[in-house]
């Protein structure tokens, strides 16, 4: 329906132009958008605002123009008026509104579809924790987000990749070999001092054990530098699985598994950065080379290789997304915790230098979860050794309900997270509410087939039975899904659908505790089983985006 509209609106701007009435302009992007206040009708342009400053005319008086040269060939508009300093408001026919459920029934699961995206290849990647440890609640965060956004932006048309980029290198990992070796020693009898730079979780202690019960003492007195990488290799690898584990269960598959390794074979990370000093964007200061960031607008330049010619996790990152480019990704798009906030500018610099555009590499931002139980910090068995665990989450609340949750705030703001909520199964469990009016409406469904109706197609149907105000507003916003989808993917916004699932959820529950679905009016009966089989489609295909159940019995 917005679509419709920019189309009239682009349609009556040239008209304008054509007959002298405005003068020329370069078209800018039209806003269309439903208003806060029904009364204002049913959407809101701002184009006269917009082309104001550029025709040097009053707003309003453009508004007149556009309004005389709109062309309606489908009859869908009962009204405009103009209201403001200069916004168009469109009031639509009922009929242009029952159109749109045949459209529903007609596609069903590919309602909401788009080709905005043209197969435009981007890659998404998440998640990419060290395997040092299990995932923890922030990293569970991450991980939906970025599960999600991949899953709008197919719905919207692009070709999507997830990848995981594999830290495996650097001390980290060293620090990760030595644990287990401390607690391999440990086991054996050892009085260990634990150092603070080493990984202190059970699960330390448990690859530690099995080390023990597998292979003996044998690397008590081994060489400790050989033991160390060995084990590094074996615990790393062992946390990896559990980590692919723990995403699978929650429903998270990745398309490629990157290995920061990969990056330094033949010299790659150095080559890279040779040829970035020879075209001016590295410069020595003794024995430290530094990019200069400073001229992409960074606050100060940055360190690629230290004085001990070591390189920096930026360089790996500027060589990292130079690989990705060079695998034909269009765009790609970074999740990161929200304390990376202050790396953005210089990887943005280093994507320039390389010569992209910075708008082909967009940065995500997930914030802290606060995990409560009862609306009280939880207490939980942190088996990580330093926080609460997606598996821990996971076997409690169960995938769905912890996905939902994640995603119930915009990404960049912190979240409260509630287990016992979670469980619960009333109104007050949000995910519950979205869940159970899909359930709902299978049992009316059900319920219909027993009593010898079945589901109607749209030609049985009388749609202007659909008069209750419940009625017209289920039927606009079952309309309005494609925008928001379009709107959440341009945006990268996946909070946008469980506001949107809340509110179709709340809507529905009203209208059903109000109105019969299933009564002895037998077109009345059937006008409202295809209204809430078509809720029932929307439901479906916003919970299959966020990789939640749509049950139909609960």
């Amino acid at each position: 329906m917005k679509n419709k509209i920019i189309k009239l609106l682009e349609k009556a701007l040239n008209t304008s132009v054509e007959k002298g009435e405005l003068p020329e302009f370069s078209l800018p992007y039209l806003e269309v958008e439903a208003p806060a206040n029904p009364q204002h009708g049913d959407y809101a342009a701002n184009a006269a605002m917009v082309l104001a400053s550029q025709t040097r005319q009053n707003p309003r008086k453009i508004a007149q123009i556009i309004q005389q040269n709109l062309c309606d060939p489908e009859n869908t508009i009962e009204k405009t008026q103009i209201a403001g300093p200069g916004f168009i408001n469109f009031f639509m026919k009922d009929s242009a509104w029952h159109n749109a459920l045949k459209i529903i029934d007609e596609q069903k699961e590919n309602f909401g579809r788009l080709d905005a995206g043209g197969g435009k290849k981007v890659q998404v990647e998440f998640v990419s924790a060290n395997p040092t440890g299990p995932l923890h609640i922030g990293h569970a965060r991450g991980a939906v987000v970025g599960d999600v956004i991949a899953n709008l932006l197919t719905t919207a048309g692009y070709n999507i990749s997830r990848e995981y980029y594999i830290n495996d290198a650097g001390n980290q990992m060293n620090n990760l070999g030595k644990s287990v070796l401390l607690r391999y020693r440990e086991l054996n009898g050892e009085k260990i001092e634990f150092p603070d730079t080493c990984y202190r979780g059970d699960y330390i202690k448990d690859i530690a054990g099995e080390v023990l019960r597998k292979e003996g003492d044998k690397y008590l007195h081994a060489n400790e530098e050989e033991t160390i990488a060995h084990f590094n290799a074996l615990a790393g690898g062992i946390i990896l699985e559990e980590i692919k584990t723990d995403l699978k269960d929650f429903g998270v598959i990745f398309n490629v598994y990157f290995s920061e390794k990969e990056l330094y074979k033949n010299n790659g990370v150095n080559n890279l950065l040779d040829k970035l000093q020879k075209q001016g964007f590295i410069y020595s200061d003794g024995e430290t080379l530094w990019f200069k960031t400073t001229d992409f607008g960074d606050e100060k330049d940055r360190v690629v290789i230290r004085k001990n010619g070591d390189p920096t996790y930026f360089a790996a990152d500027i060589a990292y997304h130079q690989n990705k480019f060079s695998r034909g990704f269009e765009e790609i798009i970074d999740i990161w915790g929200a304390d990376h906030h202050g790396y953005m500018p210089r990887l943005w610099a280093g994507i320039q230098a390389l010569g992209y555009e910075k708008s082909a590499l967009k940065i995500i931002l997930v914030q802290l979860v606060n995990l409560l139980r009862g609306g009280v910090p939880a207490a939980m068995s942190t088996r990580s050794g330093e926080f609460v665990t997606l598996r821990e989450v996971l076997d409690e609340v169960g995938k769905d309900a912890a996905r939902y949750n994640f995603l119930m705030r915009r990404s960049d703001s912190h979240l409260d997270f509630d287990l016992e909520l979670a469980k619960k199964q009333s109104n007050e469990n949000p995910v519950y509410y979205v869940q159970y009016a899909h359930a709902r409406i299978c049992s009316i469904i059900r319920m219909a087939g027993e009593r010898g109706i079945i589901l109607p197609e749209y030609t049985d149907v009388d749609p202007s039975l659909l008069a209750e105000p419940d009625e017209k507003n289920l039927i606009k916003m079952l309309v309005r899904y494609p925008e928001m989808i379009q709107g959440a993917a341009n945006s990268l916004e996946p909070h946008r659908i469980t506001f949107y699932l809340n509110e179709l959820a709340g809507v529905f529950h009203s209208y059903y505790n109000k109105n019969k679905v299933v009564s002895d009016d037998k077109n009345m009966t059937k006008a409202r089983l295809f209204l809430v089989n078509s809720v029932k489609i929307v439901l479906k295909n916003a919970l299959n985006i966020l990789g939640v159940s749509a049950p139909e019995k609960m």
